[in-house]
């Protein structure tokens, strides 16, 4: 059990790249788990990590020896999984980053406290771009193309982009027929904080591949002040489609250019995949898909 204790340690501070971190997951001093790290490294004979002052990274063997002990921990935590009562119901701690619109996710959440009252929820809404393993997360729900990034992944859902307006707002400024109609509108964009860029709108394009400049009324990067001032008929958004549900429901927003709004994302549910699916975390990936995406 003491060279299970080692790799775990190793293994945190290969995914930390921090002593001091690594020690505060585990409740250790920094230096104890630098004194770990140097025993381990004594005893296989080679350098697990090249330290400086400002950086810690895995060597080549680092590297290859973290591929081993993530599945011999995996295994391991699978194998207490079994041994648990597999009926009992999810309990402990459960850190969760999610995409900074709440709205989508309010419902599913407050089911999910009502069913499971034993998990601790530490939500997180966030639009930046987080590190799942550094950043502690048990699981991060997030959209767009994924890499490969070493993450366990689960499809959660599709959602369609659609371009809106208030009637009060088409009433007075008119409601745009092709997309260089938007020239004359006030267009509210979008800024991704992760990359700066604004988002694309779907327009026609021209022989260089290149579409009309819309007017940048506004941008900013919060999906709710946009759709804030176009319930208010200051100006067309363009949002996905799961934001903007309850509002064209009750008639206080409208669709335009549908014929071109044809985009598609997709969202997903990441967890290291170092981890087993615990029932917890099992259990709110179930309630995202099936209450959130339920037609997937």
């Amino acid at each position: 059990m003491g060279s299970v204790a080692g790799i775990n340690v190793f293994v945190l501070v290969a995914e930390t790249r921090n002593f001091s971190e690594a020690g505060r997951r585990l409740g250790v001093s920094s230096s104890a788990v630098g004194k770990s790290i140097a025993r381990m490294e004594e005893r296989l004979g080679v350098r697990l990590f090249h330290r400086n002052t400002r950086n810690i990274t895995p060597t080549a063997e680092g590297l290859q020896f973290l591929e081993r002990c993530r599945r011999i921990l995996c295994e391991i935590e699978a194998a207490e999984l079994d041994l648990s009562n597999a009926s009992s119901a999810p309990r402990g701690k459960l850190r969760v980053s999610l995409p900074r619109y709440s709205g989508a996710f309010e419902a599913a959440i407050a089911e999910f406290m009502r069913a499971y009252p034993a998990v601790e929820l530490d939500l997180d809404f966030s639009d930046r771009l987080v590190d799942v393993i550094r950043d502690g997360f048990d699981v991060a729900i997030r959209t767009g193309e994924l890499h490969d990034s070493g993450l366990k992944r689960r499809r959660l859902g599709s959602f369609r982009r659609l371009l809106v307006a208030s009637p009060a707002y088409l009433a007075e400024r008119g409601t745009p027929v092709q997309p260089p109609d938007l020239l004359a509108h006030t267009c509210l964009h979008y800024r991704f904080p992760s990359t700066g860029r604004l988002e694309q709108w779907p327009l026609g394009q021209d022989e260089h591949g290149s579409g009309p400049e819309l007017p940048l009324s506004m941008v900013c990067n919060s999906i709710e002040m946009r759709l804030f001032l176009a319930l208010r008929g200051q100006g067309i958004a363009y949002a996905p489609d799961f934001t903007v549900t309850a509002a064209l429901a009750a008639g206080r927003l409208h669709t335009v250019l549908d014929a071109y709004a044809r985009e598609r994302g997709t969202i997903w549910a990441l967890w290291p995949a170092s981890r087993h699916v615990s029932p917890k975390l099992g259990a709110f990936i179930d309630f995202l898909s099936e209450r959130v995406f339920p037609e997937g």
